[in-house]
């Protein structure tokens, strides 16, 4: 009997990367990070776009509603600048807010990254995703 994949849903979130004026580092960097944490078959569901809401919005709302992953991660677009929208575009789509969740990963951050202290991560559900 086989076990059933976990369906990860993997959105890098840069101007500069979905335009090609650098390699994306964030897809890759989550994968290695997932498939180091987690033992059961996962099957990854990814893109790579812009720092634009609407775009957010929509590629978060095809990966919970079409695509059915179970969880969604994403990467960029949480910082302070008028261009990071990441968090706004995230809790517009969302059903509920999982308000723990952004402090956590911050605290973890800070062990890492100074500058994680202006993130604006959020977590939350739609439908049946985190």
């Amino acid at each position: 009997m086989s076990e059933e994949k976990l369906r990860i849903g993997l959105v890098s979130i840069s101007d500069r990367a979905s335009s090609g004026v650098y390699k994306d580092e964030g897809l890759p960097s989550l994968r290695q990070w997932l498939n180091s944490a987690i033992i059961n078959p996962i099957e990854y569901v990814e893109k790579l776009i812009p720092d634009e809401q609407a775009v957010i919005e929509s590629s978060l709302i095809e990966i919970v509603d079409q695509a059915e992953c179970d969880l969604i991660l994403t990467t960029g677009g949480t910082g302070p600048s008028p261009r990071d929208v990441t968090p706004e575009a995230t809790l517009a789509v969302a059903d509920k807010i999982m308000p723990g969740f952004g402090e956590q990963m911050r605290q973890i951050s800070l062990n890492f990254v100074a500058t994680a202290i202006l993130s604006r991560q959020v977590a939350v559900i739609r439908k049946q995703s985190l």
